[in-house]
């Protein structure tokens, strides 16, 4: 039996692949009022903003010599390109 996924989990889904784009301010406005629209109705995506904003404030502490810019790209693609597997 196949168990198909639930809308709203698709959509939280959809959202989180997002969130970095939000948070670097890179969302094209429509996505943006999109998420945010989501966000005011799910806990979850909201905690999950959350956590995202705490771990980058701890990282901004870091200076910019603490890591080669080749390891802050690769780290940056990394991040923006990561999916869930199915």
């Amino acid at each position: 039996m196949t168990v198909e996924p639930d809308r709203d989990d698709l959509a939280c889904t959809e959202e989180v692949e997002i969130m970095t784009d939000y948070l670097e301010g890179a969302l094209p406005a429509a996505e943006t009022r999109r998420l945010e629209r989501h966000l005011e109705t799910c806990a979850g995506c909201t905690e999950y903003l959350l956590q995202m904003r705490t771990v980058a404030g701890s990282l901004e502490g870091l200076g910019g010599d603490s890591i080669s810019a080749e390891t802050r790209a690769s780290l940056i693609a990394a991040f923006r390109d990561f999916r869930r597997d199915p």
